[in-house]
């Protein structure tokens, strides 16, 4: 695909997805909101259905994707510890949002039927793994997977809190992720201080050794791999 063939359809895809925005609050990401889209935006069908082969649930992946991206070229702005950048991180994903909650909310139902639940994993994985290679995460063994996994936690978790939230500028969603970032940096500091135990130098002897040959995946997508 050439450059400009490339812009071009990234172009398109915004026009989709930005026309769509104003159907999602009341038709769900559904195939009537897709149909009205096109139509709103002036993309060819044809064109539109290459770009969202499996309709709805790939515009929704779209919305998604796009905040990510967003919140790629944000990051490096980010100052401070980890944890207060971590902590940023995840609250600026949903600032992206703010205005499209109703959005949110159709997808996170969306997401949660069986057929769909991969996509959404995989959507939600993607934000773990944006925050994290953002903010220049350098693991490269099983902490690569323990790291993102544990973000899409939290980060799946204060969505779902910050989605039935009332209070003044969602204070209560800030103080609930808050909670969930020091309940996680809690659990690090008791495995840093359990990693100087008899035991767990035992654990490096035995599966520790096993679990140090696990590389991220390369390019970074999953599965990963295994060194022998």
């Amino acid at each position: 695909m050439t450059e400009n063939m490339a812009e071009r359809h990234d172009l398109a895809r915004d026009a989709v997805l930005d026309a769509a925005m104003v159907h999602v609050p009341f038709d769900g990401w559904s195939q009537e909101t897709m149909r009205r889209a096109i139509a709103d935006s002036g993309v060819e069908p044809a064109l539109a259905d290459a770009l969202f082969p499996r309709g709805p649930v790939d515009l929704a992946l779209a919305f998604h994707y796009r905040g990510d991206r967003m919140l790629a070229e944000w990051l490096p702005e980010l100052q401070g510890g980890m944890t207060a950048r971590i902590t940023q991180a995840v609250w600026h994903r949903l600032e992206l949002v703010d205005g499209q909650k109703e959005a949110v909310r159709r997808g996170a139902t969306l997401f949660a039927l069986p057929n769909h639940a991969v996509d959404g994993s995989r959507a939600i994985w993607n934000t773990a793994d944006t925050i994290w290679t953002g903010l220049g995460d350098s693991a490269d063994d099983y902490n690569w997977y323990t790291k993102r996994a544990t973000l899409s936690a939290v980060y799946s978790s204060t969505v779902l809190y910050w989605l039935g939230d009332t209070s003044p500028d969602h204070s209560a969603t800030r103080e609930f992720l808050d909670r969930r970032i020091a309940d996680v940096m809690w659990v690090e500091k008791t495995k840093a201080r359990l990693r100087q135990t008899p035991l767990a130098r035992a654990f490096d002897i035995g599966p520790g050794r096993l679990l140090s040959r696990v590389r991220p995946p390369v390019p970074r997508a999953m599965p990963g791999r295994f060194n022998r």
